[in-house]
């Protein structure tokens, strides 16, 4: 696509009425029917139409029985990766999943006793908070460090906490959700050492590896000195690049063939079910043909959080809108202006938007919202306006 309104015409689509959690959903979570939803990470587009066409052949073809994984998905998969980040895995590393939070939910278990501690860095993903507490771990919560535009993390405290808790398992965003940071090599290669010194497992949750701002290179925990490989489990999806999330197809790699032994062991008493014929079919032929939807796709991100940006620095220039390196998401701090006791009446009884509370994120996401940018810039442009009304 050449411009975001093209995309936005050809695949825009209006979701309510079908079922749509983000659209449709809203009042289940908010117990308001009337806002307009920002919240959920999904998007308002179409997958590519040779995705669409892939998976009407095989509807038409009528039988939907238990498959196997072909040689050719896996050549996809490294096609794909290997042009936009320079990696590849091989076959035999993979096993699969119904999603990303299942897969680290299944991971955390076969490798974890009643009270091992987890680590995750906060603010992150909330799901990260119940996988660690609802599977009997204790949950060790390190801080990352705020700065003007982006978070840090402090290697010192990181350590810290995996020695003082006796850390089993870290649990790692990369890029990091909500605030949208991309872990330098440098970093990782960091926090990897500090693992490796006390043997802990790493679960590198990769699913917004594709949404790199321009500028930005990211860097999978499988590029790192495979002296880390006996501790990682990477696990990443088709089901945010290509919104895909309903097909629940996900992958687990699994680098090391002992872990992979174990995980198997572990897998024969949870999970049975088979690969999604249509999530395979579907991921397939994203990675193959769906590079100039993505790159029309990644235009209408850009441009949604510049606006963003611009509309706040000219009507409430201290609202800080966090520096966006990755992911589709904005993460907004809006406690220059709106007490964090008011924020879900201006947000949501006023400006009637519904919205991800930096709280559900951590005890540091306090006075911010994350904001889902995969949408038209209209939809933006009328929500961020109004929420500047009710605020000024």
């Amino acid at each position: 696509m050449d411009t975001v309104q093209e995309f936005c015409r050809k695949y825009y689509v209006n979701r309510k009425g079908t079922q749509s959690l983000k659209w449709d959903g809203v009042e289940g979570r908010f117990g308001e029917a009337d806002l307009f939803p920002l919240w959920v990470a999904d998007m308002d587009f179409k997958v590519p139409e040779r995705v669409q066409h892939a998976m009407i052949e095989r509807i038409e073809h009528g039988t939907f029985g238990y498959s196997f994984v072909p040689k050719s998905y896996f050549k996809a998969f490294n096609q794909w990766h290997l042009k936009r980040h320079g990696f590849e895995a091989n076959a035999s590393w993979f096993r699969f999943c119904t999603g990303v939070v299942n897969a680290f939910n299944y991971v955390i278990q076969s490798l974890t006793q009643p009270d091992d501690s987890v680590l995750i860095l906060s603010p992150v993903y909330y799901p990260f908070y119940d996988a660690v507490t609802n599977n009997g771990c204790q949950l060790v919560v390190c801080e990352l460090t705020q700065g003007a535009n982006e978070y840090h993390l402090d290697m010192v405290q990181f350590e810290q906490q995996i020695c003082q808790n006796d850390v089993k398992v870290f649990l790692h965003c990369s890029p990091q959700n909500p605030v949208g940071k991309v872990w330098s090599p440098k970093e990782l290669t960091q926090m990897f050492e500090i693992c490796y010194k006390y043997n802990v497992k790493i679960i590198s949750d990769e699913i917004h590896q594709d949404f790199m701002a321009p500028g930005q290179k990211f860097t999978s925990a499988l590029m790192l000195d495979e002296k880390y490989y006996p501790l990682l489990y990477v696990l990443n999806a088709p089901s945010k690049t290509f919104n895909l999330a309903s097909l629940l197809h996900s992958h687990i790699i699994i680098p090391d063939k002992k872990n992979r032994v174990l995980y198997d062991e572990y897998a024969k008493k949870v999970s049975h079910n088979p690969v999604s014929i249509m999530g395979m079919i579907a991921t397939e032929a994203s990675y193959l043909y769906g590079e100039e939807w993505f790159e029309g796709l990644l235009k209408v991100i850009d441009t949604n959080h510049k606006l963003i940006c611009q509309l706040f620095a000219k009507h409430l220039p201290m609202v800080r809108v966090m520096q966006r390196q990755a992911t589709y998401l904005s993460w907004i701090d809006l406690s220059a202006y709106v007490p964090n006791d008011q924020l879900i009446d201006i947000v949501q009884r006023k400006a009637k938007l519904a919205v991800d509370y930096g709280e559900w994120f951590g005890e540091n996401g306090h006075g911010f919202i994350r904001i889902n940018l995969a949408t038209s810039p209209e939809n933006i442009e009328q929500a961020i306006l109004r929420l500047i009304t009710e605020i000024k």
